[in-house]
């Protein structure tokens, strides 16, 4: 069993940055973060496999990066450059490694609580 827990979201002003954190990651997993606002799915928005291999949104590119420590045993999303539209919940999950990088949610089995990123124009 994976337990997650996100952490580092908050409230910035367009242009800003944020890093988020998820606590309890675990190689061999494939790992990422998606987003959701209400009344929309759930977005993939960046994927990890191995230490090396990543995936990004097309609306992220350039501007969010992900990346893990393996000695803390944490995941990260570092976002920079955040427009009005990131604003979501955003939520770290893990799945099993595949041969790619994933961003759909269908491909990741545990999942953390979510943590807020609001965005202000």
């Amino acid at each position: 069993q994976v337990q997650l827990v996100e952490s580092g979201g908050g409230s910035v002003q367009a242009g800003g940055s944020l890093r988020l954190s998820c606590a309890g990651s675990h190689y061999p997993y494939n790992m990422g973060w998606f987003r959701q606002t209400p009344g929309n799915e759930r977005e993939g928005v960046a994927s990890i496999g191995g230490y090396t291999v990543t995936k990004y949104a097309d609306s992220v590119k350039g501007r969010f990066t992900i990346s893990r420590d393996a000695a803390k045993n944490t995941l990260y999303l570092q976002m920079n450059s955040l427009k009005p539209e990131d604003s979501a919940m955003y939520y770290c999950a893990a799945g099993a490694l595949l041969i790619a990088p994933s961003l759909s949610s269908a491909d990741f089995t545990y999942w953390g609580q979510g943590t807020q990123v609001s965005v202000s124009s």
